[in-house]
């Protein structure tokens, strides 16, 4: 089971500030222009009915200094030319917080351009609503 996500009630509201350590965790060094995927666990969480997929929360970190490439069920790619066009692709910024709900099974697609970029992905199970 991947470690519950829970949010601390404090007084001006919620936070998710120190959160557990999580027990599902992965790395890896990407190279460049390498498309490097990521399964998402298949793990359920506690709450959720039998056959459904669980909300997981994966929390992502890039190297800092650094910037990938991120798609989710799509091959993820760094932009080209000089003028706007529809992507699959979102950046992320080494050093910054970036974290993204998925379910179970999902891939997690990463590519970078300047090679190896040491990222790392958490995951949390989400409450079920």
């Amino acid at each position: 089971m991947i470690t519950q996500y829970k949010i601390q009630k404090d007084v001006g509201g919620y936070n998710n500030f120190g959160l557990q350590v999580s027990n599902t965790k992965y790395s890896a060094t990407l190279a460049a222009a390498t498309d490097t995927t990521l399964t998402v666990p298949s793990a359920s969480a506690m709450g959720v009915p039998v056959g459904q997929k669980s909300h997981i929360l994966a929390l992502v970190t890039v190297e800092y200094g650094e910037e990938v490439w991120f798609a989710l069920n799509a091959t993820a790619a760094a932009p080209v030319g000089g003028t706007f066009a529809a992507t699959n692709s979102e950046q992320i910024v080494g050093g910054q917080d970036f974290a993204r709900e998925v379910v179970g099974g999902d891939v997690l697609h990463f590519f970078n351009t300047s090679g190896n970029v040491d990222v790392s992905v958490v995951f949390y199970a989400l409450p079920a609503s």
